[in-house]
């Protein structure tokens, strides 16, 4: 049987992947920092689901899940990296100590679970990795450049990693989701404490007390489940998932711009190489 393995399954949009996937007859390994958040579905499920804490930053956590997760299953054949925050601020009023700890979240906790899992992976010569990023990773809206960041961190590592462990019999993939009706934008967004005026009307009005957009997003969680499922099962797997009718809007928008703006400087673009 198929063994999937999530992080950060407390909430939102993991918490919707726990559930489809358990409700598929899968294994499923649901992490949250506080097991206690994910104790009813292992006692819901108690076959196919085991609870465990798992902090992303924390190595020996990391290396104790997976460890438990081959114990208890015998392997992980899907891994889902949706463990995570949003943090917004402009880049000048970005808290040194807050960003350090978004990007060790985000892109270090990654990697961290990529390579736990990967041993196995490879001796079987299957598997599946599912790293989550955002549509702001293209759209890199004001207020939140650092977490644009790193998602587009996360999508580059990913790219990369699927070419190098395709010829493996592994796949590696990226989700892109928009605005879904989760608590992204309420208990799990963070932000500066000390805006900046000069600010204020741009990365100012993303701040949380501006949002109202909370509980009023399109997308729908359940749905956005079924979806990375069919997508996982397919016979080839996309690099790049869309979620979201604003995601695949400002995907293609942001795709237009950036190749209307080669075009502009093209002639330039090819000035730079040595006469031949």
């Amino acid at each position: 049987m198929t063994t999937w393995f999530i992080t950060g399954c407390s909430t939102g949009l993991g918490r919707a992947f726990a559930e489809a996937v358990l409700g598929r007859g899968y294994n499923v390994v649901v992490t949250a920092r506080d097991v206690a958040k994910v104790q009813d579905l292992a006692d819901k499920y108690p076959d196919t689901a085991l609870a465990l804490p798992l902090d992303v930053a924390n190595d020996a956590q990391v290396t104790a899940a997976v460890g438990a997760a081959e114990e208890r299953f015998g392997a992980v054949d899907v891994l889902v990296n949706n463990a995570g925050y949003g943090y917004r601020a402009a880049v000048e009023e970005g808290e040194d100590d807050a960003v350090h700890q978004l990007f060790d979240t985000h892109v270090f906790g990654t990697v961290r679970t990529i390579k736990a899992v990967l041993p196995g992976m490879r001796a079987r010569r299957t598997g599946t990795i599912v790293n989550l990023s955002s549509i702001g990773a293209r759209i890199c809206p004001e207020g939140s450049g650092y977490y644009s960041a790193v998602k587009a961190a996360i999508e580059a590592l990913t790219l990369s990693l699927r070419k190098e462990v395709a010829p493996l019999g592994i796949t590696a993939m990226v989700v892109e989701p928009g605005r879904f009706r989760t608590d992204f934008a309420g208990r799990s967004l963070t932000q500066a404490a000390n805006p900046i005026a000069d600010y204020a009307d741009t990365a100012g009005k993303r701040r949380k007390d501006h949002d109202t957009g909370h509980g009023k997003q399109p997308g729908d969680p359940a749905k956005a489940a079924i979806a990375l499922i069919q997508a996982v099962e397919s016979d080839s797997p996309p690099y790049m998932l869309l979620l979201g009718n604003d995601t695949s809007d400002g995907f293609r928008a942001a795709l237009d711009a950036l190749r209307s703006e080669a075009d502009t400087w093209e002639p330039l673009s090819r000035s730079t190489d040595f006469d031949t």
